[in-house]
């Protein structure tokens, strides 16, 4: 400290007192030596310079701990999410916002060309949609063409025709109900395989698709208020509930039909609200001879 002082008086200028600390051996750079120049004197009392080395020691600390942090990965990781939980208590509130169309603002759907699409869905669960030129009628003799390739244990489970404007809603077998919009089904060709659908909505890996329906508009308030979602489980448990609770989509679901342990989904229809029901638990039709030669056998 008295070398420093030393040099510092013996100099005509503050330029000259910097380029003489820089230059002097001491190891100290243009900013350290502008900061020694600015220095108040009462700095220099054995109080104060007891403050300057505790704030030396938490400076080094704080280098060691930030070595360590850039030189090990888990940590930075953990120090990642303890801020992310930090913000997460502070702010991790529930949105105030709503975020919506503007009248005159340009829809996807009004992007999208409007045409007739096939779906189908293997039982392993790979969804796909193709366009329906690619099917044609064959005459009488046809051999059929390839609809698409599955895995050996897997086949075509659900297999329709909807428009690309269209908004699909799939019940799984434990009573859920997802949305999707036509046009957001991946395209593939009729020998592809299609996409995992678990990909394209929050459908839980122990849970499948047992029905879907095909709604033209779900914001058309005279067929949404005048049709009914049809629904049947396994056990015989039946329910009937208005379209219009499932006119409003989420991402992430809701509950159409109450499972209880042991049960689920079978099976869900549209209707008009006008139609008769018939469910029947076994099937079994009896071939009968007119001329009673021979007895009655079960078909199937």
């Amino acid at each position: 400290m008295d070398e420093v002082i030393a040099l510092i008086r013996s100099s005509a200028t503050p330029d000259i007192a910097k380029e003489k600390l820089i230059n002097a051996g001491w190891g100290l750079d243009e900013i350290q030596a502008k900061a020694i120049l600015e220095l108040r004197l009462q700095r220099l009392t054995g109080m104060e310079r007891e403050k300057i080395k505790e704030e030396y020691d938490e400076l080094m600390k704080l280098i060691a701990h930030l070595n360590e942090l850039l030189a090990n990965e888990g940590m930075r990781f953990e120090l990642i999410k303890k801020n992310w939980l930090k913000i997460k208590e502070r702010f991790g509130d529930g949105r105030k916002t709503e975020i919506t169309y503007l009248d005159d603002e340009v829809k996807i759907k009004d992007l999208i060309k409007e045409e007739d699409v096939v779906i189908t869905i293997s039982h392993l669960g790979y969804i796909k949609r193709t366009p329906a030129d690619e099917y044609r009628a064959q005459r009488r003799g046809g051999r059929g063409v390839m609809g698409g390739k599955t895995r050996e244990e897997d086949y075509i489970e659900h297999l329709f025709v909807a428009s690309s404007h269209h908004t699909m809603l799939f019940f799984t077998e434990k009573g859920r109900c997802y949305w999707l919009n036509v046009y957001e089904i991946p395209e593939g060709e009729k020998t592809g395989k299609g996409r995992a659908i678990q990909n394209l909505m929050q459908l839980p890996p122990d849970d499948k698709v047992k029905a879907i329906i095909d709604v033209k508009d779900l914001k058309d308030e005279d067929f949404v208020k005048s049709h009914y979602i049809l629904l049947c489980t396994k056990k015989g448990i039946i329910k009937k509930t208005e379209l219009e609770d499932f006119s409003r989509p989420r991402q992430t679901g809701v509950n159409a039909i109450t499972i209880i342990e042991g049960d689920e989904l079978l099976d869900a229809k549209l209707t008009d609200g006008k139609c008769e029901i018939m469910i029947a638990v076994k099937v079994a039709v009896l071939s009968v001879s007119l001329k009673g030669e021979e007895p009655p056998r079960v078909l199937n």
